[in-house]
């Protein structure tokens, strides 16, 4: 395992309902094919309508995670009001470009509601912060093909809430038990414009 990026296993995937949005990650964290632990968080809330997902070099992740909370608090601080999903989305791109010579390895994916208009947001995008917004669903993890799969076969537009949690839920699943360094449990957390679900799911433990 070459990729600095596999190293320690991630699966991370969100999608568009109606009037909400929902974004799900595994919970395992190893060291190649060795387990670290089933617990480990790879979901950071931004703020009550706007989360980002991380799929690389966990530490990296973290970093990643404290520099952009540190960067949206000054924003609001300055603008005194909740940043729009697009806007952070730039300033995540903007973060990662100023390191294109050294390297965050990470992907990240983001989602959330518009703070005012609640509309539905994703976007991902590569390490270097070139970004991919789509109207149906985003992956990034080490079984991304996978994903994709589950996704285009599972997803269909305006979905509630519920019908939302439970389609990303199995393509999130059925992905990650194709492959070996991602999965081990999943969370799911689901915004709508009033409240925020989350819920932790169990999976294979092998």
């Amino acid at each position: 395992m070459s990729n600095i990026f596999e190293y320690n296993g991630s699966a991370v995937v969100a999608m568009v309902g109606k009037e909400c949005v929902a974004i799900a990650a595994d919970r395992r964290l190893g060291m190649q094919a060795q387990t670290v632990t089933t617990d480990f968080k790879k979901i950071y809330e931004m703020n009550n309508k706007l989360y980002v997902g991380f799929y690389g070099l966990a530490t990296d992740a973290q970093t990643v995670s404290n520099r952009l909370k540190f960067q949206l608090n000054l924003y609001q601080l300055r603008e005194n009001r909740l940043i729009k999903p697009k806007a952070f989305m730039h300033m995540v791109s903007n973060l990662l470009y100023s390191r294109r010579f050294g390297y965050y390895f990470i992907e990240p994916v983001i989602a959330g509601l518009d703070p005012k208009t609640n509309d539905p947001y994703i976007a991902t995008m590569d390490l270097i912060g070139c970004p991919m917004e789509t109207k149906d669903f985003v992956v990034a993890g080490t079984c991304s093909e996978q994903l994709y799969g589950m996704c285009e076969s599972l997803w269909k537009p305006d979905l509630e809430p519920d019908d939302l949690f439970e389609t990303i839920s199995q393509a999130l699943m059925n992905a990650v038990d194709r492959d070996a360094v991602s999965g081990w449990g999943a969370v799911v957390q689901v915004i709508e414009k009033d409240q925020i679900t989350t819920r932790t799911l169990k999976s294979r433990m092998d």
